[in-house]
């Protein structure tokens, strides 16, 4: 029974406060109190139940076989403790967890070295305000103007080109063909 009682608090409140979000710090802080509430009522209650002197009450009750009965039901109670049939879905949620954590880790890292390669590319051209028009089109040769083979009309912007067609019909479009 003694492994069963519940000591001290498993929690460390200390490294789980880090982790949680300024804008749910007061919901942390009212779980934490009732979780405290609780188990200050655990420890206020002993951890067996108070010992019954039945010798003293066999004297003072007249009736024969009535403290016996008493005293043999009361030590066929048994209060049973929850079983754990939770603990095993929690591992397996924390296993699924912690794959999804390590693919967007993985999936984050590569993103960060492919963006560390543009940063490096961009920070090896001329700065803007001292780029040429002919080096800003050595540098971005799909974006920079090409009035011979890519004429454009004015103001040069993709929406006011013959033809440019927005996301949100090409959406529409999919969703009608289908």
């Amino acid at each position: 029974m003694a492994a069963r009682r519940v000591a001290q608090s498993s929690i460390n409140w200390a490294a789980l406060a880090e982790r949680v979000p300024p804008n749910q710090k007061a919901n942390f802080a009212a779980f934490k109190s009732k979780s405290d509430v609780y188990m200050r009522a655990v420890l206020a209650n002993p951890e067996n139940p108070p010992k019954i002197d039945w010798a003293h009450y066999k004297k003072l009750i007249p009736i024969p076989g009535l403290v016996d009965s008493f005293q043999k039901q009361y030590e066929a109670v048994k209060v049973p403790y929850p079983a754990d049939n939770v603990s095993a879905q929690v591992d397996a949620q924390a296993k699924e967890t912690k794959s999804e954590i390590d693919n967007f880790k993985k999936t984050s890292d590569q993103r960060i070295a492919q963006l560390q390669k543009e940063m490096n590319h961009l920070k090896s051209l001329l700065p803007f305000d001292q780029m040429t028009m002919e080096d800003y089109r050595d540098a971005f040769p799909d974006l920079a103007l090409d009035s011979v083979n890519r004429p454009t009309f004015w103001p040069h912007t993709p929406e006011d080109q013959v033809g440019y067609v927005s996301k949100e019909m090409e959406a529409a479009r999919a969703a009608h063909d289908h």
